[in-house]
């Protein structure tokens, strides 16, 4: 008892990690009521945004494959058909690349050869230029690949058999044989590439250059 007759204060409550829980219920009620609205107050777009910086941080963080073409043959002959240039690539599809033929995005892959006459006096003379393009698609129907060449196509059963037929060309015209003169140096700027500018206009929107689309070979080779 103290000195007013009345019972002393009990001492002040301490929380401690086991029992912050328990102390919690000392905090005043509306506290806690309002910090519980400002939590339900936050809504659904703090959370996207969050998604969306946990995804750049994953695609930042993961390393980006660049898949190499290698030009494993490059040949040119002069006939009397004119300038025949065949050529031969070796290349894989990234796993990206790969998911997007599967889900209906079709595939351009294009070769060009240009032919050039040597000058020492000015700037090399372009003689020529030919340009051969393969469109590449999935039919989820058949479960078949298509390739088109022009106006004509065939169908693949698996995706191997469609790669081997727009990896290479053989004999192809890119010039007359008149075209060539015979007291002159030659030359081919080749060229094989994933045409990403025929990809459609929403995957393009910030696009950039990114490794795994980025599908390219150039060569010389001289015209003897």
């Amino acid at each position: 008892m103290g000195l007013s007759g009345r019972p002393p204060a009990p001492p002040p409550r301490r929380c401690t990690t086991a029992s912050s829980t328990l102390c919690c219920k000392s905090i005043d009620p509306p506290l806690l009521r309002l910090a519980s609205v400002h939590r339900r107050r936050q809504g659904p777009w703090q959370t996207v945004a969050g998604l969306l910086a946990l995804c750049w941080l994953l695609l930042v963080g993961a390393p980006a494959r660049a898949d190499v073409v290698e030009l494993s043959n490059l040949a040119v002959a002069r006939a009397e058909e004119g300038v025949l240039l065949s050529f031969n690539t070796r290349f894989e599809l990234s796993h990206t690349v790969e998911e997007a033929l599967h889900k209906g995005v079709p595939l351009h892959f294009v070769a060009e050869a240009t032919l050039y006459r040597s000058r020492w006096y000015w700037r090399d003379q372009r003689v020529a230029r030919a340009m051969r393009s393969w469109r590449l698609t999935y039919q989820p129907l058949t479960r078949s690949y298509r390739v088109g060449i022009g106006g004509l196509s065939q169908s693949f059963d698996n995706l191997a058999e469609a790669m081997s037929v727009l990896r290479a060309s053989s004999r192809w015209k890119i010039a007359e044989a008149a075209q060539v003169e015979d007291d002159s140096r030659h030359y081919i700027e080749f060229s094989y590439r994933l045409d990403t500018t025929q990809l459609p206009r929403p995957m393009q929107i910030g696009f950039g250059a990114q490794p795994e689309w980025t599908l390219a070979v150039e060569r010389n080779i001289r015209v003897d």
